[in-house]
């Protein structure tokens, strides 16, 4: 092989890993800075906005539709073609 293609190999390969590199440690430092950020929002809302995630407001709703109960033969079902 020609010196200068070795050269030339070394030197993308290099720069490959400078860059995945570069890449890893700018990905961690923002993973570190958002879950700061993510810190900081719990501190400042802790105890002034309400949990959404536990509560289901319709969950023990009461039957208000009149129409439910208006025809007492709903659920009979008859096959015409038996």
């Amino acid at each position: 092989m020609d010196k200068k293609l070795v050269i030339l190999i070394v030197a993308i390969v290099v720069a490959i890993i400078l860059a995945v590199g570069a890449g890893i440690w700018f990905w961690r430092q923002s993973a570190i800075k958002n879950s700061a950020v993510q810190n900081a929002i719990d501190q400042a809302v802790k105890g002034t906005v309400p949990s959404i995630n536990t509560t289901n407001p319709i969950e023990n709703k009461p039957d208000l539709n009149p129409a439910d109960a208006a025809n007492p033969i709903k659920n009979i079902k008859t096959n015409p073609f038996e």
